[in-house]
């Protein structure tokens, strides 16, 4: 069995969106040339499944070529059939299936100088005189030391960090295709409440148009345990044919998965030169499990200080104050104390659309956050604010991982270089 070494100033471990994604910002034009290596794993259960992202920016992003649908109107539907349809000013809400995504950026980098791709196992990470260093396992069985002056690791804690409040945004999607022109490719139906709602947290659907007669439809609940396969079949099912009548479809395609919702405090430092990024840095959102958004913006932080000053670093995805809002909110929704449909069709109806996209990327002021805020049932929410300083976090007793990378209705997600079912797209 043969041993090697490779030396970079730059060793990102995964490449999932947050891997791929720093790899394509520190090879932007200008600033330092750094030599970079990608350890990626091999194909099998180490690597997340495909998966749909959607999130929302101004006009053509850096990424538009990956693209395959945008949409400039949202539409939110409450429990009493009450319709409400936003059309975006400046923002644009998009959607990116990771193959395409993974497709894009490995292009670009295969025509840049300075990168190297390995396929292996990535093992235990540790600090070395010279920065950090991964052990890995190549597909041959050979053992292969990867070191850098600076190291990102994107994988999946094995343990979640201690929390207050932890729920599930889980999840099942089909890629349907109908037999006449039923879904307007205009409009996005965030979150549609008119689906029975499980005793404890909240359920809806969500619509992504891709024409007159395909779309992705999905069953999401924010929970405190995913269903059975069969039950979100039931509810998909339901869904399409009850509240959607549809009538007559087709299944092309079907995708999956579980986001952990959580005030965690997840560590971006693993050692002086070591760093998580993406999920495994807290990238995700805790309301929403939006997290492809807030990757790009770590991404493009990191790699202006590695590029422009040599300082290696991960910045907070998310502000303090979003993260402690984000806090109340999870706990309300878990003690039941608001209720979860009529909260976010509220918030829906009295905020404008661009500002309520904003608040959800953390970039609104203070006193949009304080209008914001008293949209929602303010005694509640205070209750539960003034008592959250009192509660001890505690261990999870589940997989560390964020499953799924789909995203949320109001999220991002969802998701990132973690295992799990498919897709990042917005969720609340």
């Amino acid at each position: 069995m043969s041993q090697e070494l490779i030396a970079a100033d730059v060793v990102i471990v995964g490449a999932g969106a947050a891997g791929l994604t720093l790899a394509h910002a520190l090879t932007a034009p200008g600033g330092r040339r750094l030599s970079i290596v990608l350890v990626e794993a091999p194909e099998g259960p180490l690597r997340p499944p495909d998966r749909t992202w959607c999130f929302w920016e101004e006009a053509e992003g850096e990424y538009e070529d990956a693209v395959v649908a945008s949409w400039r109107r949202l539409r939110v539907h409450g429990p009493d059939g009450e319709r409400i349809e936003r059309e975006l000013d400046a923002l644009r809400y998009k959607m990116i299936p990771s193959t395409r995504f993974e497709e894009v950026v490995s292009e670009r980098l295969g025509s840049t100088s300075g990168v190297r791709r390995v396929t292996a196992t990535a093992h235990e990470v540790r600090q070395v005189s010279e920065g950090a260093e991964v052990r890995c396992t190549t597909v041959d069985g050979n053992e292969l030391t990867v070191r850098g002056r600076s190291l990102y690791d994107s994988r999946p804690p094995r343990v979640r960090p201690p929390s207050r409040t932890t729920l599930l945004q889980h999840f099942r999607g089909w890629f349907v295709h109908t037999d006449g022109p039923v879904f307007d490719p205009d409009v996005v139906e965030l979150m549609d409440f008119r689906v029975p709602q499980p005793r404890q947290g909240l359920a809806f659907g969500y619509v992504l148009p891709l024409g007159p007669r395909d779309a992705l439809v999905e069953y999401t609940e924010f929970s405190r345990a995913p269903l059975s396969r069969q039950a979100y079949e039931s509810a998909l099912e339901l869904y399409t044919r009850e509240v959607l009548k549809l009538g007559p479809l087709l299944v092309r395609g079907a995708e999956q998965g579980v986001i952990a919702m959580t005030d965690a405090r997840f560590p971006r430092r693993a050692g002086s030169a070591a760093f998580r990024i993406g999920a495994a840095g807290g990238a995700t959102r805790p309301a929403t499990g939006y997290t492809f958004a807030a990757v790009q913006r770590q991404a493009r932080e990191i790699a202006d200080g590695l590029r422009t000053e040599g300082r290696a670093t991960a910045p907070a995805p998310h502000p303090r104050r979003a993260l402690a809002m984000d806090a109340v909110l999870l706990r309300a929704l878990d003690t039941g104390r608001i209720d979860g449909p009529d909260f976010f069709t509220s918030l829906f109806r009295h905020t404008p659309p661009d500002r309520l996209l904003r608040f959800l990327d953390g970039r609104t002021r203070l006193w949009e956050d304080i209008r914001i805020g008293f949209t929602t049932p303010v005694r509640p929410m205070l209750r539960t604010a003034l008592e959250l300083p009192l509660l001890r976090r505690t261990a999870e007793r589940g997989p560390g991982a964020h499953g799924g990378g789909r995203t949320p209705p109001l999220a991002e997600e969802g998701t990132d270089d973690t295992p799990a079912g498919p897709g990042p797209r917005p969720r609340l």
